[in-house]
């Protein structure tokens, strides 16, 4: 096959994103996905970017870029609308030191019981993530990608660990090059070449709650309660699963959640539940992304991790330099999927 074709396998927000970097570049992209982009686990993220002050992660080079790449993305596509708010965290929500401030009550007058002492991060931000992956997709298409929602991936194609293409439920797309940003969902097709992605599902739980606007102005996190408000007063407020197996559990999560909101801020006594679901995560076993070609394969390049709302714009910028290149990113050697044997 001569044509050297790309297919990005997933259209969550670090697929569009690398749809968007990869596109106009002379190689045909195609973006597929089983639903509609963003339908997936990005639909139920709390879509809070940041960046650590330090960091010995081995994914600490690409962690650093996270803001600046956003900004970047942000002025090649001003419809991205990111709400640049900044954060406070306190109550032991993050051991990792920062920042600090005890000027929480000009920041959030809304508090009830407002810490003496919280860490700060200005330069944080937050944005609609479905949204944004809408604006990514139109903007790939815009560049002369293709896009094919609703068809799903079963299995990748290949001849002796050689990519030729993924097969789906509408029929076999031919490429050289298959990306797979699937999620959790890269696991089975991995495995179709012999591949062991060792990612797990990490379920999250994410609350909508009406409330009266401008009760909570940056981005709050304690050890109970993590929250940010759209201006139409719209609350998201994220929550860890605890097992939730039906619509009943869930709706008693979001109202116990409602509560905690309610006590925490002034006027928000009578915020209401909109909606709650459950978001699972792709979580690699060591916690760190996995983005790179798997040892053995030609043709097949990974990008799966946790933080994908976070690291979507420098991961698509980095990875799709690496794949119409052929040069390594010095920022993703961390991230390599050898690092598993």
């Amino acid at each position: 096959m001569t044509d050297p074709s790309i297919v990005v396998v997933g259209a969550g927000i670090v697929g569009a994103s690398l749809a968007y970097h990869l596109s106009g570049q002379g190689r045909p992209v195609t973006l597929i996905d089983a639903g509609l982009p963003g339908s997936g686990a990005t639909q139920a993220s709390f879509a809070w970017i940041g960046r650590p002050v330090t960091s010995d992660l081995p994914s600490a080079p690409l962690r650093y870029l996270a803001l600046d790449d956003y900004r970047r993305l942000e002025a090649e596509l001003p419809a991205l609308s990111i709400r640049w708010t900044g954060s406070l965290n306190w109550d032991g929500f993050d051991a990792t030191p920062g920042p600090s401030t005890n000027n929480v009550p000009a920041l959030e007058p809304h508090l009830l019981d407002p810490p003496a002492e919280a860490t700060h991060s200005p330069e944080d931000g937050a944005f609609d993530p479905v949204a944004a992956v809408e604006v990514l997709t139109a903007a790939a298409r815009e560049r002369g990608a293709r896009l094919l929602p609703g068809t799903p991936a079963i299995a990748l194609d290949h001849e002796a660990g050689t990519i030729t293409g993924v097969r789906t439920t509408a029929g076999p797309v031919p490429a050289t090059t298959v990306v797979l940003a699937a999620g959790t969902g890269s696991v089975a097709l991995c495995a179709g070449m012999g591949v062991t992605l060792p990612v797990e599902p990490s379920p999250a739980i994410l609350v909508r709650l009406r409330a009266k606007p401008g009760l909570v102005r940056s981005i709050v996190a304690t050890s109970s309660l993590e929250a940010r408000q759209l201006d139409d007063g719209t609350v998201l407020a994220p929550t860890a699963y605890s097992g939730e197996t039906d619509q009943a559990a869930l709706r008693a999560t979001a109202e116990r959640v409602r509560d905690r909101f309610a006590a925490a801020f002034s006027g928000a006594g009578d915020a209401e539940v909109v909606s709650v679901e459950i978001g699972w995560r792709p979580m690699p076993v060591d916690g760190e992304p996995i983005i790179g070609v798997p040892p053995g394969t030609q043709g097949l390049y990974v990008a799966v991790m946790h933080s994908a709302i976070t690291l979507a714009a420098a991961v698509g910028r980095l990875a799709a330099s690496e794949i119409l290149t052929g040069r390594p990113a010095p920022e993703l050697q961390g991230c390599r999927p050898a690092r598993f044997g």
